[in-house]
């Protein structure tokens, strides 16, 4: 039976985004961005040389489409093209009101996000009163720390000590519709903390904030403090029955790797994966190798967003894109004949972009197994409609099928 292997990069944008326009970081709006033409500009120019030298090398993607598709997306030219692509490729745009997580992954999955998001204006404090006293007394405290937008590694290093001392959870947000609760491992403890989220998470979910998202960190104020890899996002179910929901009520095996099992609430999965890309890689490899006739594999690959976008390092950026290519070519050999891998992202992440929001930009649409072909600009909902069909499941979403 085939099987279909879907893989998001996450926020590797191509550019492009009919309303860029419309989305914003700070004052400057995204019209203009592009996450992988200015990284791949930037290395050629020898602005990106650290851990890493000269043009962005990325054979496999290439040679699967990626150059041409973002021509096809902006118009831009990609350093080192090798040609013909050897596999279907073309560039799909979002339509749902956000340029977040989980309105890609879902509108990938098939159902366009259906409401406009809670976001937290940029203020001090951040929080309206009522929920913060509804956190604090969750919490158990006296009250809550942060009460901001701040970039994580930053705000646990400035109120971590504060936080040990008064056991005041860390409470801060983004320019995403995302809630962030910081708390020590040991001090606080980490179940306590993925305990709060989870008595907090309906009140937020009903304001439309996508996601509340624990920040575990370990450490002391005389050596400093760290995030752990145990972060867990508790997101906002989707609004109707989406890609994993499909196949699995068709009697087929769903397995997630990396935060799909988060943005989609388990809904629809029968296997979760967690762990640094290097160890999601690993999983990646052991599907293709395992996974049964007619399931889908459904992975994240979240530090070129995590480590490099949102901190916007072009250097690390490029230098996870060369390590994803290397890897992808090791594997792309093991598909079986009537296999589908799908390449794509949620949304851009432009790294030379001011601010230190994602970046509303059109997406790669990269497909091994299923021939050769332009499949042209399309809609994030076709992926899922596309993979339903290779698959030979039903799909119930507005997409339509490149197959």
């Amino acid at each position: 039976m085939p099987r279909a292997f879907l893989v998001v990069m996450d926020s590797v944008g191509i550019g492009g985004a009919p309303d860029a326009s419309g989305f914003f970081n700070g004052d400057l709006p995204d019209l203009g961005a592009n996450t992988l033409a200015h990284i791949a500009q930037a290395c050629a120019a020898g602005r990106a040389e650290e851990g890493r030298s000269g043009p962005l090398h990325l054979p496999t993607l290439d040679r699967l489409g990626l150059g041409a598709a973002m021509r096809l997306a902006s118009s831009v030219p990609f350093p080192g093209l090798f040609g013909v692509p050897e596999g279907l490729w073309g560039c799909a745009a979002e339509v749902s009101p956000g340029k977040d997580t989980p309105s890609g992954h879902w509108e990938l999955a098939g159902v366009p996000v259906p409401w406009d998001w809670c976001f937290f204006p940029d203020t001090l404090p951040a929080f309206p009163t009522d929920l913060a006293d509804h956190v604090a007394r969750a919490a158990g405290s006296t009250g809550i720390l942060g009460n901001c937008h701040a970039s994580g590694t930053e705000i646990i290093a400035r109120l971590g000590a504060q936080h040990m001392q008064t056991g005041q959870p860390i409470c801060y947000t983004s320019a995403d519709s995302v809630f962030q609760i910081a708390a020590h491992e040991e001090s606080f403890g980490l179940e306590r903390l993925l305990d709060l989220c989870r008595a907090v998470a309906p009140r937020l979910h009903e304001m439309k904030v996508g996601r509340v998202i624990a920040r575990p960190f370990v450490g002391n104020p005389q050596e400093g403090f760290s995030r752990t890899a145990n972060r867990r996002d508790f997101a906002i179910p989707p609004p109707a029955p989406v890609l994993t929901n499909w196949v699995q009520d068709a009697g087929r095996r769903v397995h997630a790797i990396g935060k799909i099992g988060d943005i989609f609430s388990m809904s629809g999965i029968d296997t979760l994966s967690k762990g640094p890309d290097t160890a999601l890689m690993q999983q990646l490899a052991t599907g293709i190798d395992e996974a049964e006739g007619g399931s889908l594999t459904f992975a994240n690959f979240v530090e070129f967003d995590s480590l490099y976008g949102h901190r916007r390092d072009i250097s690390g950026y490029a230098r996870a894109l060369e390590w994803f290519d290397a890897e992808l070519g090791k594997l792309l050999p093991r598909l079986r004949p009537t296999d589908m891998l799908v390449l794509t992202a949620d949304h851009g992440n432009d790294p030379s972009w001011p601010g230190t929001d994602h970046t509303r930009e059109q997406v790669p649409v990269l497909v091994a197994g299923c021939g050769t072909g332009c499949i042209g600009q399309r809609g994030f909902v076709d992926v899922a409609a596309s993979i339903a069909a290779h698959l030979g499941v039903t799909a119930q979403g507005p997409g339509k099928s490149f197959l």
